[in-house]
């Protein structure tokens, strides 16, 4: 993985948005999703309580992946991660995760909860080799996702679970700041 992992911008709103269109294409035709929720707009994304960084690749600058985490009744959510298809299996989604859980260390968070697809290969077998653990929704804010996805209709693509890691010191912080250009 090469590339430069910043904080997001207001100017980065529109490339967030049209990241996670891009990287939603490759989930919607694994899972035959046919109607999913379009991607969030990006400045409501940076409107949101939390944070949000970006990885621009080294080489041509442009913004490849982003992840975005929620300040949740003051817990720390990571609401989406994405990165583009083409930038795709190069580390960038790996080295955003680190970033993100060691910017949640840095506020204060000791944990970071998401709710992801079981089965997805890039998405709950990824997260566990990133540290999270399957959990169970303990916040009014987790137990409300559920309805949301039901809302959303998108857990009739397969089965969701959340997902909680801890962050210390010991665990996601030792080495290298994962937020400098590797």
């Amino acid at each position: 993985m090469s590339g430069t992992i910043r904080p997001a911008l207001s100017t980065d709103a529109e490339h967030l948005q049209a990241i996670e269109s891009a990287a939603d294409a490759l989930l919607i035709d694994a899972l035959g999703a046919w109607e999913w929720p379009d991607a969030e707009d990006g400045a409501a994304r940076l409107a949101a309580p939390g944070f949000t960084l970006l990885i621009e690749d080294e080489d041509t600058r442009s913004p490849v992946g982003f992840v975005h985490v929620l300040d949740a009744d003051g817990h720390a959510h990571l609401e989406q991660l994405s990165v583009t298809p083409s930038a795709g299996r190069q580390g960038h989604g790996r080295a955003l995760v680190r970033a993100a859980l060691r910017e949640a260390h840095e506020r204060g968070y000791s944990r970071v909860t998401l709710r992801t697809y079981a089965e997805v290969p890039w998405n709950a077998p990824f997260y566990a080799t990133c540290g999270f653990l399957e959990s169970l929704p303990e916040t009014a804010f987790q137990r409300a996702l559920i309805d949301t996805e039901a809302e959303l209709g998108i857990d009739r693509y397969g089965r969701r679970v959340q997902m909680t890691a801890e962050v210390d010191d010991r665990t996601h912080l030792a080495g290298k700041d994962p937020r400098a250009t590797e």
